[in-house]
């Protein structure tokens, strides 16, 4: 439930955002009106394109079965993973300009093909923010059945609403957290939701390797926990639980999980490490 909600609240902030920064463009230029109605048309063109993705991914899902179904959730863990490193250094490059590339684009795109080049980029924004959701929310609930899938359904709507509230509360009050500090604060979240899913898809795939035929010491790194630690901090519930889910967390990793694990920080931080010295902007 707390994956779900963090997931669509931290993408639904970000593509409100964006609709905020184009429906003010908007806003200001001659025939507002008809040009809002583009906006909004490519808003919801946008969330159609990211049903229908939603849509085709579960029907795949259900479609395979064994292991064709294991390696294509794995599949889709790892690169929900990748993205989000992918899209916290985006922010990272471009969170800056945010605001100047979108109007800028906006006036471009008006100048060549009118209004529906401003539905085309509000289509291309909300349809891109809909498509990682859907990547990060299907890598990360994929083995949730009964009850579980329930409550990340709860969790998602849960996100939804809270994504209006700090967008009300950021647009309107900066005494309590900026947009700045935001978007540092949720990157380090979802830097850690990507160890997480990269954890769940290397453990999928160390499942089906196992299956196979390896020599022994290959199945000992796979298959064998390098030690225990649950009785300090079981992965199953509380604490231990939580961090499992959000972290990547186990209590008793095998050689292969913790290399991975090891590895994504040791990618992630060299590769912010250069743009840690750039502060965010006021995106308002």
């Amino acid at each position: 439930m707390t994956q779900s909600m963090f997931i669509v609240w931290r993408e639904s902030v970000e593509a409100l955002l964006v609709i905020g920064i184009l429906q003010a463009w908007a806003s200001r230029q001659q025939q507002a009106s008809r040009l809002l109605r583009y906006v909004w048309a490519g808003t919801a063109l946008g969330l159609l394109l990211s049903g229908v993705l939603a849509g085709l991914i579960v029907l795949a899902g259900e479609t395979m079965s064994g292991a064709a179904n294991e390696w294509f959730q794995a599949s889709l863990a790892l690169i929900a993973s990748v993205l989000i490193v992918q899209m916290v250094s985006w922010m990272h490059r471009n969170a800056r300009t945010l605001k100047h590339d979108l109007t800028r684009d906006a006036d471009q795109r008006l100048s060549r093909q009118g209004g529906l080049g401003l539905l085309v980029l509000a289509l291309l924004a909300v349809s891109r923010e809909g498509s990682e959701t859907v990547m990060f929310l299907y890598g990360a609930g994929a083995r949730l059945q009964g009850p579980s899938l329930g409550l990340f359904a709860i969790g998602a709507a849960a996100g939804l609403v809270l994504s209006l509230l700090t967008v009300y509360v950021l647009h309107g009050s900066r005494r309590f957290i900026s947009w700045p500090r935001f978007f540092a604060i949720s990157e380090a979240i979802l830097l850690l939701l990507g160890a997480a899913l990269l954890v769940s898809g290397i453990e999928r795939v160390g499942g089906q390797l196992l299956a196979m035929d390896w020599p022994e010491a290959v199945y000992r790194g796979i298959g064998e926990g390098l030690w225990d630690s649950s009785t300090l901090l079981d992965d199953g519930h509380g604490l231990g639980g939580f961090l499992a889910d959000f972290a990547g967390y186990r209590a008793s990793p095998s050689a292969l999980t913790l290399l991975v694990w090891l590895g994504y920080w040791l990618v992630v931080v060299g590769w912010l490490r250069p743009r840690k010295t750039e502060n965010l902007p006021c995106l308002t």
